[in-house]
């Protein structure tokens, strides 16, 4: 076998470039686009007209990693109660800007409502429920009116099952004369994308700053949305929003967003991006946050919390021990962060590793930054512990599972914590 003469490159994806827009509320700044990071958005499901849910809700989500949050203004309750939910989220110092999804009525929720207009920091238009044909133009007119007068961005979201129906009819007709006519997909691909830059046209012709206004068009299919998207950023610059309109419930919706999302964000594709799942009975809202930040971080884009790693488990397992260990850590690092963000800086770095028996425990746990390796079936009745790659020490007995819990904890404060030493790490 001759030697590569190049090294084998490193795959991390070249973000497309896009132009920058800045979502504000008060003295936090997200930026979207550009140099920025992609960002994650989650969506409330509560009756906005109940300020104090809804304010409890975006606090969870927030709390959970979401970085814009978008709530349902449909009603005149809806409008009035936003201002309340804003000044709900400040009492508990909640900086999260506040997307407001506006469909058939938005125009006149905005004007009717300045005080709501004022105290959201997005406003999301669907050209497909403005209206039609002069009431169309008036109506979005006024919407985009309404972004001017408050500064405020705008996302225009396009959905399949919700499309200018007006503009596929016609996107039809020229399909029918074609000498090769397009597939009825093609046509609606290229129908979802026609409405998303034609829409953004007519708004940067009323004086809204290009940079200012992001795009989505969602589908529900993973070869669909891959398509549009792929499609879409060749055509444009403008901020691209990433997400399935119902990615389904549990594992499937899990899957599907992950197939989808991940393939355009390695191809450098979308600015913000939102897991739509649907919950399960009882099932908290922040999943949708959780899954987005795993996509995010699995892909090396983003670092939210410290990695487990942990073996699948065999034959070689002798209890459940190492699985049971595993997810204590990792709810334990979880339900830590938003404290330990401040008071660990570069905490979300964090690698550990636990391990089921000798085969790769020892291993993986020299690769960790703290590991653990239990023991299997037949080993000795000892779990050795790697710190720094090092073996430092080997816990027997019973208690094995909350004396690696306090060396983790002992190892933030050690490495992260005030008294830190500033290089070694």
């Amino acid at each position: 076998m001759q030697d590569q003469e190049l090294p084998i490159p490193v795959a991390m994806p070249r973000r497309h470039a896009t132009m920058q827009a800045r979502v504000v509320h008060g003295s936090r700044v997200v930026t979207i686009g550009g140099d920025a990071p992609v960002r994650i958005q989650s969506m409330t499901n509560t009756d906005t007209a109940d300020a104090i849910a809804t304010a409890i809700q975006v606090k969870e989500l927030a709390v959970a990693g979401s970085e814009l949050v978008r709530i349902t203004v449909n009603t005149p309750e809806a409008a009035q109660a936003v201002p309340y939910i804003r000044e709900q989220l400040d009492r508990m110092d909640i900086d999260v800007p506040l997307v407001g999804d506006f469909h058939y009525n938005g125009h006149r929720l905005l004007t009717d409502f300045p005080d709501c207009a004022q105290a959201l920091s997005k406003y999301r238009i669907n050209p497909g429920n403005v209206g039609k044909g002069d009431k169309k133009d008036r109506q979005f007119g006024q919407m985009i009116e309404a972004a001017l007068r408050w500064d405020k961005p705008i996302r225009i979201g396009v959905n399949w099952g919700s499309l200018d129906q007006e503009l596929l009819a016609g996107l039809m007709d020229v399909n029918s004369r074609r000498a090769e006519p397009w597939t009825g997909q093609q046509v609606m691909y290229e129908a979802l994308i026609a409405s998303a830059l034609g829409s953004a046209a007519r708004a940067v012709e009323m004086g809204m700053p290009p940079h200012q206004i992001l795009l989505s068009c969602k589908v529900s299919g993973v070869q669909d949305l891959i398509s549009v998207y792929q499609a879409l950023s060749e055509r444009c610059e403008y901020p691209l929003h990433l997400g399935s309109t119902e990615a389904g419930m549990g594992t499937k919706g899990t899957v599907a967003s992950t197939a989808a999302l991940s393939i355009l964000l390695q191809q450098g594709i979308g600015d913000t991006i939102r897991v739509s799942l649907t919950p399960q009975p009882g099932e908290s809202r922040t999943q949708e946050v959780v899954v987005a930040s795993e996509i995010l971080q699995a892909l090396g884009l983003r670092t939210f919390v410290p990695s487990v790693t942990a073996c699948p488990g065999c034959g070689r397992t002798t209890s459940s021990t190492f699985q049971e260990l595993a997810k204590q850590i990792d709810d334990r690092l979880r339900a830590q962060m938003p404290v330990w963000r401040a008071r660990y800086p570069g905490v979300e770095g964090l690698k550990v590793a636990v391990m089921g028996c000798i085969v790769n425990g020892p291993g993986e746990s020299k690769h960790a930054d703290i590991g653990i390796s239990l023991p299997g079936n037949g080993e000795s009745p000892s779990a050795p512990v790697f710190i720094d790659g090092v073996k430092a020490l080997t816990l027997r007995g019973d208690g094995i599972a909350q004396e690696f819990q306090a060396l983790v904890t002992q190892y933030i404060e050690d490495r992260f914590g005030d008294a830190a030493p500033s290089a070694g790490h």
